[in-house]
Parts: structure tokens; sequence; C-alpha cells
């Protein structure tokens, strides 16, 4: 009886294992391909229980019922629904920001939405679909200079007020650029509402060292466990010009992960300064920032490793101990689409 026991447990576990092809972030090296099967509602199938009579165990009616409970219990996760919010005139977001969320989607079990300016990139006053926003796990958002009307950015403020996670790529802290006066102008402050950055551009001191420069990022030593910068080299180089926050930003009670050294700056007297940090913003939801975002920086691993390791911990997901792969994400600067679908 008692080994009977023991193998109706091992084999209720090795269905619920075979679950885990339906979860995201699974290693690699991790592989459970084969050993059972999966309907389209990831729940078992009958023959699923016949396989476990491999195992030399013949089931009853009851304890096959309270295997495809179980299974069922298992087949409970939904995948998280991450929402892009894209448009900027310069870093070609509406090309970078579709296939890094393409990689999520196929390699790591997200479901994804994409958000883009319309008709084109530089439309200012248009994001269509910011409603889904409602059913959105994470929002990221990489903006510049927008003018949305009221009925879109109600939107994208009940998601603030709903306390749920945001990431924000470079110009997202310059994210809107409403004139003095207007009725939305509070929302030029986005970036420090949102991320604890910048209130706009040129605000306490916010701009960069010129577009010739490069930056050399390298992990703070204090922040050196965090499971964002699982994977990520010590010191890497990226095509970003370095911005400029300090000393005002990121406000008190961010989380300092990355610092930036600019190479070749405009200003002999450049410092470094923080590119990314995580922390909890005007609304009590968690983020995470990086002032990068150079169409070029994609195709740098660790900046692809720092963007994955960000998505699975800002929603409370194990970090891949690795990258499936790297992301095929090779975006010349000044590239851009004409149209937005």
């Amino acid at each position: 009886m008692t080994k009977r026991i023991f193998l109706l447990s091992l084999c209720s576990l090795y269905f619920i294992l075979i679950k885990v092809q339906a979860e995201p972030s699974i290693d690699e090296d991790v592989e459970f391909n084969g050993i059972g099967n999966i309907d389209d509602n990831n729940s078992a199938n009958p023959s699923t229980i016949q396989e476990c009579h491999s195992t030399g165990i013949e089931l009853s009616n009851k304890e096959q019922k309270a295997i495809r409970k179980l299974i069922a219990r298992t087949s409970q996760y939904k995948k998280p629904l991450v929402v892009f919010v894209v448009g900027d005139h310069e870093y070609s977001s509406e090309i970078t920001m579709p296939l890094l969320a393409k990689a999520l989607e196929s390699d790591y079990n997200f479901q994804v939405k994409i958000l883009r300016a319309f008709p084109d990139h530089n439309a200012e006053e248009n994001i269509p679909g910011l409603e889904i926003l409602e059913e959105a796990d994470l929002a990221v958002f990489y903006l510049r200079w927008r003018r949305l009307p009221a009925g879109q950015m109600s939107h994208i403020e009940s998601y603030l007020k709903s306390g749920k996670p945001l990431l924000g790529f470079r110009t997202t802290t310059h994210a809107f650029n409403y004139p003095a006066g207007h009725a939305l102008e509070k929302w030029n402050a986005f970036g420090e509402l949102a991320f604890n950055a910048p209130p706009g551009w040129g605000q306490g001191g916010h701009t960069h060292y010129g577009h010739e420069s490069t930056t050399e990022v390298f992990i703070i030593p204090q922040a050196a466990d965090h499971p964002i910068l699982e994977g990520v080299s010590h010191r890497f180089n990226v095509k970003s010009w370095l911005y400029t926050v300090l000393p005002d930003y990121p406000l008190d009670g961010s989380t300092w992960l990355l610092m930036g050294k600019s190479v070749d700056p405009n200003d002999p007297e450049a410092i470094d300064h923080p590119v990314a940090w995580i922390g909890q913003n005007a609304y009590g939801g968690n983020f995470f920032m990086t002032t990068l975002g150079h169409p070029e920086d994609f195709a740098v691993k660790s900046m692809q490793r720092l963007i994955l390791n960000a998505v699975h911990w800002i929603l409370d997901l194990p970090v891949p101990r690795k990258m499936r792969k790297k992301m095929n994400i090779a975006v010349p600067y000044g590239t851009h689409e004409t149209t937005n679908r």
C-alpha cells in the first residue's frame, strides 16, 4: 500500500512537471518535451492519464479523477500581459520595442501588446488602444514629448493609480510636453511621477553629453547581487550618450543599479550618472527605469539581459538563470517605420 501511494505521488508529480512547459522563466537546459500531452487549454487530456500506465500503475477511476483535478489546478497559470506604450521621434522605439516584445512572447511565454503613436512615430497626439492598460500586468513606456488627448491620458493615469508595475526607457523622462497652462500640464513631470526621474527635459539639470559621445556602463558594487543584474557584465559599452540626472534624481528611496561614464563627452567636467534604478513611484507602484535606449543598445547582450531580468523581477517572477538565446534586435540609429499599423 505504501509503495502504491508513493508511485501515485510520483506519477502526479510527473504530470505536474509537464505543466512547467506552460510557465515562463524556465531555463533552457530544463526540458520536459515529449513526456506528456497537454491540450490547447493547458490541461491533461485522456492520453496523459494513459501514459501513467507505463510506470506500472493501474489507476482506478477515482485516482484518475484526483490526478486530473490536481493537474487542472496547475493549469490556472495566466500568462502575464505586458503592454508597450511607444512613441518617440529619435530612437526607433517603434521598431525596437516590438522586437523586444516578440522575444518575450516567443521565448518567455508572456502575452504582449504594442501600442504605437499613429499614424507614425512623429505623431504626438494619438496612441490608440490605451484602454487595454486596464488588463495589463506590466506597462512599458518608451515615450518622448507626446501631447495625448485627455481621454487617452486618463487610461495612463488609471494605470498609475492602480499601483501596478512599470518599466521605462530613456526619453520617458520627458514623455509629455504640454504647453504652459494646459489642463494636462502636470504630466510633463511624468518622469518624476512614474519613475523618480527628472520631471522633463532641462528640468533638474536633465540633459546629455553630446551625440558624439557614448557610455561605459558599470554595476554599482552595492547592487551587484540584485536579481536584475544576474548575467549582466560588470562593465559594458553602449551607444547611448549619457543622460545627466544628478544631483537631485533619482529621488530618495530609489535603488541605483548601474552607473554610466561618458566616453568623449562634450563637457570636460562630465561626471558619472546612474543609468538604471528601481523604486516605488508617487502612486505606490514599483518600477524599473533606465536612461539607456539608443536603438543600437538593444543589440548588446548585457542590455538584453538587463531588460529581460527587469521584466521578470518587476512581475515577481523568477529571473532566468540564463537567456534562451540572444535577441535578434539590430536597428541602426536613424531607422524608422514610415507608418505604424
